[in-house]
């Protein structure tokens, strides 16, 4: 009489099975439990499966349904955290963001440059100053007169004497008088934060007249 040995030809067909959907060869509880209640299905009924053996298995089934169940309240925690801390950046709106940088770009060849600039108080007069990397003044713009916000301003790539300037970066800085004749400072690159947009995980914050990403805000206060 031939014994067949149906354990092996068991696993085997599940191997097979599991490879057409499964190409990393990864078995799940699932198979697990399949194949150890077709060890028993077919075991020899004259020398039975060991009792160690089937509490071993049905331990070892245990611990990896406990840890599928972890790593999957895992993932859930960690979307949960992920959304709580969007939703967190709600509470900016409102404040200043500082972007890390008072510069604008001049390209060298006299074309306009236009740049934003945040007045935290309404500005009776005062004047925008250009400066170079070290500090010296190379053109000026008048605030004219304007109601607190962000307004856009152009600058022509030229000096005071009309020059083009050098391509490079200068300094952003104004200086004005507002409504009760005090002198007030602002400068390119803060802004106020006025929405909060969710792009999948990418959480944008709109500053000026556009959004940047909250990884590129440097400072919020």
């Amino acid at each position: 009489m031939t014994t067949v040995d149906t354990t092996s030809s068991t696993s085997s067909s599940l191997s097979t099975q599991s490879s057409g959907t499964n190409p990393n060869g990864i078995l799940g509880k699932d198979d697990f439990m399949k194949l150890l209640l077709t060890e028993m299905q077919y075991q020899d009924p004259t020398a039975p499966m060991d009792t160690d053996k089937i509490l071993q298995q049905t331990s070892q089934l245990a611990t990896l349904e406990s840890t599928d169940n972890t790593n999957k309240a895992l993932e859930a925690l960690s979307a949960s955290l992920q959304n709580s801390q969007q939703f967190s950046t709600i509470s900016a709106i409102g404040k200043m963001a500082d972007l890390g940088y008072d510069t604008v770009a001049a390209n060298g060849d006299g074309t306009s440059t236009d740049f934003e600039m945040y007045f935290p108080s309404d500005a009776q007069s005062g004047t925008i100053t250009i400066t170079d990397t070290d500090g010296n003044t190379v053109d000026t713009i008048d605030v004219g007169t304007n109601a607190k916000g962000v307004y856009q301003f152009t600058w022509d790539g030229r000096d005071t004497a009309g020059n083009i300037v050098d391509a490079g970066s200068y300094h952003v800085n104004a200086t004005y008088l507002d409504n009760n004749n005090q002198t007030q400072s602002t400068r390119v690159g803060a802004y106020p934060i006025e929405s909060v947009k969710f792009d999948g995980a990418n959480t944008l914050l709109r500053v000026g007249s556009g959004f940047v990403s909250l990884a590129d805000i440097k400072e919020v206060y």
